[in-house]
């Protein structure tokens, strides 16, 4: 049976993710807690990996419910702060980190997302598993940490989520929560690193691109892909099922 295998979000954006159970769709159509706060320089400009390869060196953690964030560098120093009551200390510490100044902001509507006219990343386990199969070093809980999806399915192939792209796309239900395919994912920098120290791994993109073209499955339609670095799909929920609730273990079915 095809069901919602992992839920993950990352509260702050470049960090860490956290795994959860059950998450709701907020307004903004996006998850409860996903990029809530962002960390940005004096130029309002955000500082993430795709910025910057230091953000790799910090391992963090996240109680959604506390909002405390916690901390620790690679000398093994740990910090935690609450986002809430402790910003101003929060920052100080980045602002160490980063050599530049920092101020943690907050969106509880949508998150700080890259694309915030849409809703979370979906990809499936076998997507994982066979990109994890192009490299010899990676493993899927490596590959699944460098591709920073929201909602992982397992039960179904590899590149599943390729099908909810292009013209005349099924949606699919995961639980009580339509989803709408909305564009494939193109990636950027950090897939290419590894996502505790920044390394880059040589010729990640090269392999990739190869490997992804010769994989495309029949049900894809290539016209959607501007190009083969490309791998998540980014979906919207309907304004009808926002306020639901999506977990773990929930039922995905296609419509045909």
């Amino acid at each position: 049976m095809a069901q919602v295998a992992h839920l993950r979000v990352y509260p702050v954006k470049g960090l860490d993710g956290v795994a959860l159970d059950s998450a709701a769709i907020r307004p903004g159509g996006t998850l409860a807690h996903d990029r809530e706060y962002a960390l940005f320089d004096a130029d309002d400009e955000v500082i993430n990996g795709k910025r910057t390869a230091r953000i790799h060196e910090l391992a963090t953690d996240f109680d959604p419910d506390a909002h405390v964030l916690t901390v620790e560098t690679p000398a093994g120093e740990c910090r935690s702060f609450d986002l809430d009551a402790d910003r101003a200390r929060a920052e100080t510490f980045f602002e160490a980190w980063f050599d530049v100044d920092v101020r943690i902001r907050r969106d509880e509507s949508v998150g700080h997302v890259d694309r915030p006219d849409m809703g979370p990343s979906v990809v499936s386990t076998a997507t994982l598993r066979t990109v994890a199969s192009w490299f010899d070093d990676l493993t899927v809980e490596g590959v699944r940490r460098r591709l920073r999806a929201n909602v992982e399915v397992s039960g179904v192939p590899a590149f599943w989520e390729d099908r909810f792209v292009g013209d005349g796309a099924p949606t699919f239900e995961a639980g009580e929560v339509r989803f709408e395919g909305v564009t494939p994912c193109g990636r950027c920098v950090v897939p290419t690193r590894d996502p505790d120290t920044g390394e880059a791994l040589p010729e990640f993109r090269q392999r990739f691109v190869r490997k992804r073209e010769e994989t495309v499955p029949e049900w894809a339609d290539e016209d959607a892909f501007e190009h083969f670095y490309t791998l998540m799909l980014i979906a919207r929920v309907p304004e009808d099922d926002r306020g639901q609730t999506l977990r773990v273990g929930d039922e995905v079915r296609t419509d045909s």
